[in-house]
C-alpha cells in the first residue's frame, strides 16, 4: 500500500464529456484525511491466498454463473458457454461456471494470469477480502483524489492527452465496439495489475483495466443536498442507504463511441451482488 497525503481536492468534473445523468457534477471542493490504498487491484494471486486461508466462495460461484463479454469466449464454445444475453446490450453473456477461477467459464483457468486483476467479484466478495486483510474499500471521494495523482480538474491520472506523444497510458478499447478491439494499447482483454505507467501517486491501473468497487452506495444527487452544503465537505462516505454500489475508473471495455468512463471524475455503479468480467478492487485502510 501507499500512503496518499490529506487535502482539499475539486472533485467531480463540469466538461461536457461527463455523464450528468451519473452525478458527474458539479465540481466541488471535498476534504480528505491522510489515507493507504494499495499500489494495484488486487490480483488473482492474492485472491487465491484469501481463498486457500478461508475457504471463501464468491456470489458468482455460489449462483453458478456471472456475465462475460462475448469476444472473450472462445468463437467454437461460445453457443455452448452462453445460457443467455442482456437485452439492448447482447455483447454481455450469461457464461454458466463463470467465476474467478475460470474467467471466461468452464474449460478456462488462470495460469498465466496470477498478475491480472481478479475478475468476477461482486462486493460483498470485495468487502470480505478487505476483512480478511483487514483493510477497507476506499470511499468513492478517497478513489478520486488518489486517481487523480495530485492533478487538479484532469480528464486523466496523467492530463488531459488521452494518448500523450501517442503513448497509451492505460487498457480500453481501441476499433469498433463492440465488434473488434484491435489491441492498440497491447491488450485486448485484462492485463497485468502492474501495466503502464502509475500516475502520481504511484497507483497502477487506477483507470481502464477493470471497475473497481468502492465503499459508497450510489446517488447521482446526493452530494447535491450533502456536499454543496459546505465549502469543503470533510470525508465524505456517500448515502447512509441505496440499491447500488459505486464503481470507478472504467475497464478494458470502455470506448469513447460508448462509454468514456476511464476519466477520473466518472462514476457508474451496480447491485452489491453482481459480477462480471471487467470488475475487481484494490483495498483502503486508515492510518
Amino acid at each position: 500500500m501507499l500512503p496518499i497525503p490529506g487535502g482539499r481536492f475539486n472533485m467531480g468534473t463540469d466538461s461536457n464529456e461527463g455523464f450528468k445523468d451519473d452525478g458527474e457534477g458539479p465540481v466541488r471542493e471535498v476534504e480528505i484525511a491522510p489515507f493507504l490504498i494499495d499500489i494495484c487491484a488486487v490480483s488473482n494471486l492474492q485472491f487465491q491466498f484469501f481463498v486457500n486461508d478461508t475457504g471463501y466462495k464468491t456470489e458468482a460461484e455460489i449462483f453458478g454463473w456471472s456475465f462475460v463479454f462475448f469476444n472473450q469466449l472462445p468463437t467454437k464454445k461460445r453457443e455452448n458457454l452462453v445460457a443467455d444475453t442482456v437485452s439492448g446490450l447482447q455483447w454481455w453473456a450469461k457464461v454458466n461456471g463463470a467465476c474467478w477461477r475460470h474467467p471466461e467459464g468452464l474449460g478456462s483457468h488462470l495460469k498465466k494470469r496470477g498478475d491480472f486483476p481478479v475478475l468476477h467479484v461482486s462486493w460483498h466478495d470485495a468487502m470480505a477480502y478487505c476483512a480478511w486483510a483487514q483493510k477497507r474499500l476506499p470511499t468513492e471521494a478517497e478513489w478520486e483524489y488518489a486517481a487523480r495523482g495530485g492533478l487538479d480538474q484532469k480528464s486523466y491520472p496523467w492530463g488531459d492527452d488521452l494518448t500523450p506523444f501517442d503513448k497509451h497510458r492505460c487498457n480500453i478499447w481501441q476499433g469498433r465496439f463492440p465488434e473488434q478491439d484491435t489491441g492498440a494499447d497491447g491488450f485486448t482483454g485484462p492485463c497485468p495489475v502492474r501495466s503502464f505507467k502509475p500516475n502520481g501517486y504511484g497507483l497502477y491501473c487506477i483507470t481502464g483495466n477493470a471497475w473497481e468497487w468502492c465503499h459508497d452506495w450510489f446517488d447521482p444527487t446526493w452530494h447535491l443536498t450533502h456536499e454543496a452544503t459546505t465549502d469543503a465537505f470533510d470525508n465524505p462516505t456517500g448515502p447512509e442507504s441505496g440499491e447500488r454500489k459505486s464503481i470507478r475508473g472504467g475497464s478494458y471495455l470502455c470506448h469513447e463511441s460508448y462509454c468514456n468512463r476511464y476519466r477520473v471524475a466518472a462514476r457508474t455503479s451496480n447491485t452489491p451482488d453482481s459480477s462480471s468480467g471487467n470488475i475487481s478492487f484494490r483495498c483502503a485502510s486508515d492510518l
